[in-house]
């Protein structure tokens, strides 16, 4: 299985949970499922194991897919439009990691 991380610094721009919750992330999951997309997680950080200090990604998105070859098609089909919802909800430049997941 893959995990695709889609990770949003926190560096004080922009960003609509409202927004991202109930519109950019069902239109991915409605894009993806048909390319192998499994579940979606959004992570909101909170802090990290220092108290009191900010975590350093506002928020992260999990995406599990059953293969690299289903989530490389769904991506190059959805990509640009996924892509061109980002101003909507963020100024925020994400950074992505593909991995495989090892043990659940």
């Amino acid at each position: 299985m893959i995990r695709v991380s889609v990770m949003y610094p926190n560096t004080g721009g922009k960003f609509d949970m409202d927004y991202y919750l109930n519109k950019h992330i069902p239109m991915a999951d409605k894009l993806l499922v048909p390319f192998g997309l499994l579940r979606t997680e959004v992570d909101q950080g909170i802090g990290t194991a220092k108290p009191g200090a900010p975590a350093p990604f506002l928020v992260v998105a999990h995406l599990i897919f059953n293969s690299i070859e289903e989530m490389q098609k769904g991506f190059q089909a959805h990509d640009p439009k996924l892509a061109a919802d980002v101003p909507n909800f963020t100024d925020i430049k994400p950074q992505f990691q593909i991995s495989e997941i090892l043990k659940k």
